[in-house]
């Protein structure tokens, strides 16, 4: 069943509920009800969620555990990461995806109320932090996030993007509390408001940044992975649950494992699996998901991450959201070690893929990879009508981006990407006679 988003801020998430509902898990006889929150157009929870549910690959592992029971699974689509800690807490949802942030307000509800939950999983990651970004309106005379002082910003507060806001804010000299305007607004009311000139900037998670650079209703202006901290989406269970059907979410992590493999080895196929379920155009959904996307997607829990997760606790405390969170005792990996059995240490020890530049030829089931986004572009100027989508990685982040939605620098016999304005003027101010050229101009010389 699809429920509509609940509209609740990150502070509201942390006022005691008025009333708590029954146990989800619970069935009549021998079925058992699991109920699954997850965030379609989040595209980088996919593998716990769109794209599962998807596979069917979760009914599946529980058909096979015959035990007795009859298993249902009840998906709940919400927007945000908090309805569905609300719901958590009230004993309505067993398990839920969302991002890092909110997965600490997920854990401090769970505390607060005696409901404790517990990260199992992750979903999509990216060691930078390359998967929240600060756009601005595609004509916006704004080029770094030092001109977002005194202007209106919208954010979803207490998401990852708020976060990657406050602390880039703090690196460029800014108060995030006293410089901005900062207006706490859901994802599509913040791209209303962007669009509308209602607000100067929008900082949020995927899919969100690539969409709107995608439809030209927005451009970068800062790139997360500039902060070089991990980010990630995890997957979190209610630990009364676990304990009663160990083996339901054990069977949740198996499939999820078997829908990280096959959007790793399908990512097209993948992308337009996950676009038929959200309206996501495909190409926003490979820019994250692809090859060599922004995301990573791997369900090991690996410590970079887990060390990210409690730096993030100062920020949500700073923010007056949160108080201290016990990361260590939030975390429980015993049923995802459990679900991956001899493959989970060469899981948690591997790395992203190498950045690489890559076209979508119009209806091919996979993308064309090149070195150097010089040989991508010569590529395109000599495909024009057959080529879907190109992108390109920062040259300094490895952030990937849209080709024709990239800032081109260009450098002697090169020419190089960068996803915002400020990143390629430092890399212009550090090497003489770099200058910034546009799309037509890059393809010109690569061609």
């Amino acid at each position: 069943m699809k429920r509509t988003a609940v509209s609740l801020s990150a502070a509201a998430l942390l006022l005691p509920l008025s009333a708590c509902g029954g146990s989800a898990e619970a069935g009549s006889g021998s079925t058992v009800t699991v109920t699954v929150g997850y965030q379609s157009k989040t595209i980088n929870t996919v593998t716990a969620g769109t794209l599962l549910r998807s596979l069917g690959y979760f009914e599946k592992q529980l058909n096979s555990l015959h035990d007795g029971h009859t298993y249902k699974v009840d998906w709940q689509d919400y927007a945000t990461g908090a309805p569905i800690t609300a719901q958590m807490t009230a004993g309505k949802i067993d398990i839920g995806s969302m991002g890092d942030f909110p997965l600490l307000l997920n854990a401090a509800r769970g505390k607060q109320l005696g409901r404790p939950t517990h990260l199992v999983s992750v979903t999509g990651y990216n060691l930078r932090g390359g998967l929240n970004t600060v756009v601005t309106a595609p004509h916006s005379q704004l080029t770094s996030l030092k001109d977002l002082e005194g202007k209106k910003v919208s954010t979803s507060i207490g998401s990852a993007a708020d976060g990657t806001l406050v602390r880039a804010l703090q690196r460029a000299g800014i108060d995030p509390n006293k410089g901005i305007s900062k207006l706490n607004q859901q994802p599509a009311v913040g791209a209303s408001a962007l669009s509308a000139g209602s607000v100067d900037a929008l900082s949020q998670f995927v899919a969100w940044p690539g969409l709107l650079a995608y439809q030209g209703k927005a451009k970068a202006l800062y790139d997360g992975a500039r902060l070089n901290l991990p980010t990630f989406h995890g997957v979190t269970a209610r630990e009364d649950f676990a304990e009663q059907h160990p083996s339901v979410v054990t069977a949740f992590l198996k499939a999820q494992a078997q829908a990280t493999d096959y959007l790793n080895g399908r990512p097209v196929a993948a992308a337009e699996k996950v676009a038929e379920a959200t309206g996501l155009p495909a190409e926003v959904v490979y820019l994250y998901n692809g090859a060599h996307g922004i995301a990573t997607f791997d369900p090991a829990v690996k410590p970079q991450l887990v060390s990210a997760l409690k730096q993030d606790v100062s920020v949500l405390k700073a923010a007056e959201l949160t108080g201290d969170v016990d990361v260590d005792s939030f975390v429980d990996d015993q049923y995802v070690k459990k679900a991956l059995g001899t493959s989970y240490a060469k899981r948690l020890a591997a790395s992203p893929p190498p950045a690489a530049s890559e076209a979508w030829v119009k209806g091919s089931e996979k993308t064309v990879s090149f070195k150097t986004p010089k040989k991508l572009l010569a590529y395109v100027a000599g495909h024009r009508d057959d080529v879907r989508a190109a992108y390109v990685p920062d040259t300094t982040t490895g952030t990937l981006w849209f080709a024709d939605k990239a800032v081109w620098v260009a450098d002697g016999g090169q020419v190089l990407p960068f996803v915002a304005p400020d990143t390629a003027q430092e890399y212009v101010s550090a090497h003489g006679g770099a200058r910034t050229v546009s799309y037509r101009a890059a393809l010109e010389q690569a061609s």
